[in-house]
């Protein structure tokens, strides 16, 4: 058998070459996306999700093709190991009409049918009703499709959270909530916010499991995901993980986390996903440093052909704010 990281989902090394290069390309996109905010070629906000690679690509790599994923308003990553072209997502912040929707959506709301993205949301918790309504399809469809629903930690206290784990519970629904806790909602610390030491412990309240990992260390994720996975795709129901991350940069671009002191950041620097992902790698004597060198530099190129291939595309007029908008 070819030498592997030890990890419940049967995965073997080109496997991991696959995810660590995705590691790369959300960290290089999204840091790509801050320079071109800050120079004025896009417009209108965004959300980065700089430090938290790990929860993103160690949960959706285990997504088949017809699986289905719901996301936030900082949904890059997960929208990027879906399976989404880069250079269409980037067309659609420029605002160009060969975006994944045709410039109109921008940052928070991004959706890709082909990949079975059901779209990103600017609305905190939006995504938690799609969610339970697409496992709800598939289980009366009686298809073998699992829906992944990202959302973050401060979405936990909105009123669809509550009522989608509860249906979710209630109809046995192939769903899994993967909450991104990254401290954060916005400026709030998430345990200034709840009474309860950890997020997952809300699931039992509706009657499934939920669990507590490392979302940063990409074999938990990976890991946990996929005996949520397996779970779902054989009737057993929905799964709550609660993955703990960090965000090293700001709720978004006008951010500038007064809120948090510098010491706090410098130890999560510590526990950067790619970085821990590089060790691993290298400690096991699975790869070298010239082979993750090389693969970090096609990760870069990939997203500077994407940009470049995107700044070309004709731009969206006012001539086109009513396409796509009624049905024919």
């Amino acid at each position: 058998m070819e030498p592997s990281l030890p990890n419940q989902a049967g995965l073997i090394l080109d496997d991991f070459k696959k995810m660590y290069r995705l590691m790369w390309q959300i960290r290089f996109f999204d840091e790509q996306v801050e320079n071109l905010f800050a120079a004025g070629k896009i417009h209108g906000t965004t959300h980065l999700s700089i430090g938290q690679e790990a929860t993103a690509v160690g949960s959706g790599y285990l997504l088949k093709p017809t699986d289905y994923m719901t996301t936030t308003h900082r949904g890059h990553a997960n929208t990027i190991v879906k399976g989404t072209d880069m250079t269409k997502m980037m067309a659609e912040l420029f605002g160009k009409k060969g975006g994944t929707n045709h410039g109109k959506g921008g940052s928070m709301h991004i959706a890709d049918s082909d990949t079975g993205n059901l779209g990103s949301n600017g609305i905190v918790g939006g995504g938690y009703p799609i969610a339970v309504g697409a496992a709800l399809t598939a289980q009366m469809e009686k298809k073998s499709s699992v829906v992944m629903c990202y959302a973050g930690d401060g979405s936990t206290n909105e009123g669809s959270f509550h009522e989608s784990l509860n249906l979710a519970s209630i109809w046995n629904l192939p769903v899994i909530f993967f909450i991104e806790n990254n401290q954060y909602g916005m400026s709030s610390p998430i345990n200034q916010m709840v009474n309860i030491p950890l997020l997952s412990k809300r699931a039992e309240s509706y009657g499934f499991e939920g669990k507590t990992i490392d979302g940063n260390n990409w074999l938990e994720v990976i890991n946990a995901t996929s005996v949520a996975i397996k779970k779902a795709r054989n009737g057993k129901g929905p799964t709550l993980i609660e993955a703990l991350t960090y965000r090293s940069k700001g709720h978004s671009k006008s951010d500038k986390r007064e809120y948090r002191t510098k010491e706090e950041e410098n130890q999560w620097q510590l526990k950067d996903p790619i970085l821990l992902a590089e060790k691993q790698l290298l400690e096991a004597k699975l790869v070298s440093e010239d082979e993750l060198n090389l693969w970090k530099k096609e990760s870069k190129e990939s997203v500077q052909s994407a940009i470049y291939k995107a700044e070309k595309m004709e731009d969206v007029t006012l001539a086109d704010l009513e396409t796509n908008v009624y049905a024919k």
